[in-house]
């Protein structure tokens, strides 16, 4: 990638962001409060679970099969692959997670791209033809920006597994140092995950987090919550 596209790259996928995710914890919050997750190591193995089991398999494949489509004006298959998330994302919390973020990327997207695939998704979005999922979204700006599948993955990824720990450092007691190692240690498994989404194809996409996703579930009726997900 040139410097511009790098750039682009960084600015989308970093913390500041205002996609909104940091109102979410996938699941993470029900896992400190039950006493499952309470120190750094507890905080990598859900991340890792997570990244293994649902963001490497699913989403950073379905946003580089939304590039590749976007590349070639493929509206529809971007909208099969929107419907093919909504359906794989069984538990409500999450799935209105992904949703969201998709929403407020689109968005901004929009008005800062000046792509015309993006503003056809965005249409789509808005007349409830589709969910516009964060993965999908992302895609179609890294068809536009002209990311590769790689770096594109890495960093889709990487802000998954930032926004994670961002929301462990709110919930249990650990420090900035902590968040970092946590992140440092996770850089093998976001470049193996997202050298295999770069080679794979959209009806490889799986997702298996059962107890990650009853997690999520049980959050809306945890007696205290810091989180929307």
């Amino acid at each position: 990638m040139d410097a511009d596209a790098l750039i682009s790259l960084l600015q989308f996928s970093d913390g500041l962001f205002p996609a909104g995710g940091y109102a979410h914890s996938l699941g993470l919050e029900t896992y400190v409060q039950a006493g499952a997750v309470s120190d750094a190591a507890g905080v990598e193995s859900f991340i890792r679970a997570y990244l293994e089991n649902s963001a490497g398999p699913t989403d950073a494949v379905a946003a580089i099969a939304a590039a590749r489509a976007a590349a070639a004006g493929d509206l529809p298959a971007c909208l099969e692959l929107d419907a093919s998330l909504e359906a794989m994302k069984c538990a409500a919390e999450l799935r209105e997670a992904s949703r969201q973020m998709g929403r407020q990327t689109l968005r901004i997207a929009a008005a800062v791209c000046g792509s015309a695939i993006v503003e056809e998704l965005s249409a789509a979005l808005e007349s409830g033809r589709t969910p516009g999922h964060h993965a999908v979204a992302f895609g179609l700006i890294a068809s536009a920006q002209g990311w590769d599948a790689q770096a594109t993955a890495s960093a889709l990824l990487y802000a998954t597994s930032a926004q994670l720990v961002g929301a462990a450092l709110r919930l249990a007691p650990l420090g900035q140092l902590a968040g970092q190692r946590i992140l440092w240690n996770l850089r093998p498994i976001i470049a193996r995950l997202a050298a295999v989404a770069a080679n794979r194809k959209p009806d490889e996409i799986w997702s298996f987090v059962p107890a990650i996703e009853i997690a999520a579930m049980q959050h809306a009726h945890l007696s205290a919550r810091l989180f929307r997900s």
